[in-house]
């Protein structure tokens, strides 16, 4: 679309196509024509664009897991869902090989793709996703080349709904709608990400992230088969049986913590192993627990062994969670989310780091919902990835109120972001 074709769309509020294409958003309409009005501005001011440019708006959205915590990278299943939460970005071709990228939240240098090795100083950052999506794509006989961007992004880094496979599943999208006829589909696009994160930005994710984001709504996936993964929607949601699903920000990023998250999965297939299996999927539980003290000694590491219980445990609940959703019975999914919480907490131990024990923003966040909320009228789990950064909260919309206060009080005004799930992933919005 030329550019002032789309600035007369979101100049007109009475202009049906905006609200046609946006209303998978699951947001405030008007709100939302005004944002993207805004940074359709700032992109033209910024990169000096014509009115008959040809420009294109992505959306990429955050994800919230629900149930399969950190069986992703075990072949698992999870259940997670796409949130209403979104980073937007306009874009535009441009005829050299370099990525321009500005977001004003973040410092993104330009990338020449002429260059597509693997550069070790640039881990961790949103240059080696932008450089590890280009050569895989290359990698893929997929065409890339130069594009200018610029970003607005509501998910942070470290904000635990997952802003690097947010980006990710963007940056894929982009090379797909400017150079491919939009040719990659859902799945591939989700690997690709993954593959960038593994290899280039140096964090050896699952694929729940990107795979989450990239196919949206409220899903079932089950990685037994890492190159296929079977996907099953969900037609549900916790606003239409009375719950309000929110995200508490402890402001304890675990934007560095890639090394202690790594952990966790490497000592899942150090139990594997011992079996000569690569993961935890292919292992048979009984087995495991036959075997266990001749694990305990070969391994010497206790909490490999915890870790491994609850794989085993968490992959049976995502399934038996799966199956509760298509006669959904809210007070046996609640049920199952605190028995999932337990886990994590207990036995997974993903709610701090082992060697900062004075900061414990998420052990400190669950203890306050857990004095708040009975049973009877919610859940509170340690949200994705853990260690620091984010807890959820699932609780009754009657409660909500004295949640968000006291979280508030502790964490700072605006901690609680209330969410919503939405149907659509990562997609092209014009």
């Amino acid at each position: 679309m030329k550019y002032i074709e789309l600035y007369k769309i979101l100049e007109d509020k009475n202009n049906a196509l905006f609200k046609e294409k946006a209303s998978f958003l699951v947001k405030e309409e008007n709100n939302e024509r005004k944002r993207y009005k805004d940074l359709l501005i700032k992109f033209k001011n910024k990169f000096n664009v014509k009115d008959d440019d040809e420009v294109y708006v992505i959306s990429s959205p955050g994800r919230t897991e629900i149930c399969g915590n950190h069986t992703d990278h075990q072949h698992g299943t999870v259940v997670c869902a796409a949130l209403n939460i979104d980073n937007v970005c306009i874009i535009k071709k441009e005829n050299d090989n370099i990525v321009r990228f500005i977001d004003d939240k973040f410092d993104i240098k330009d990338v020449n793709l002429n260059d597509l090795n693997k550069n070790k100083n640039e881990e961790n950052t949103a240059e080696s996703i932008i450089r590890g999506v280009a050569s895989r794509l290359k990698d893929l006989n997929y065409n890339i080349g130069g594009f200018s961007a610029y970003c607005d992004s509501e998910v942070f880094i470290g904000s635990g709904i997952s802003s690097s496979a947010c980006f990710e599943n963007m940056i894929v999208e982009i090379f797909n709608a400017l150079y491919n006829d939009d040719k990659i589909d859902e799945v591939e696009r989700a690997i690709i990400g993954r593959f960038a994160e593994n290899v280039f930005f140096g964090k050896p994710c699952g694929l729940m992230d990107q795979m989450s984001i990239s196919v949206g709504g409220f899903t079932t996936i089950d990685f037994k088969d890492i190159n296929n993964p079977k996907i099953t929607k969900n037609d549900f949601s916790f606003s239409d049986y009375g719950y309000e699903l929110m995200i508490v920000n402890t402001n304890s990023s675990h934007a560095n913590l890639s090394a202690e998250y790594a952990v966790m999965p490497n000592e899942m297939k150090e139990v594997a192993r011992f079996f000569n299996k690569e993961v935890l999927i292919d292992v048979d539980e009984s087995v495991f627990y036959k075997n266990i003290d001749k694990i305990r000694e070969s391994i010497k590491n206790d909490r490999a062994l915890l870790r491994a219980i609850h794989f085993f445990n968490e992959n049976k609940r995502a399934k038996e969670f799966t199956e509760v959703l298509k006669k959904p019975d809210v007070n046996k999914i609640i049920n199952i989310m605190r028995e999932s919480a337990r886990s994590s907490y207990e036995y997974l131990q993903n709610v701090y780091v082992a060697s900062d024990i004075k900061n414990q923003a998420l052990s400190l966040a669950l203890s306050i919902a857990d004095h708040i909320i009975a049973d009877d009228i919610g859940v509170m789990r340690v949200h994705g990835g853990g260690l620091s950064g984010t807890i959820q909260i699932v609780v009754k919309k009657d409660k909500a109120h004295s949640i968000i206060e006291e979280m508030e009080r502790v964490f700072g005004k605006g901690a609680v972001n209330l969410v919503n799930t939405r149907n659509i992933g990562t997609v092209r919005v014009f």
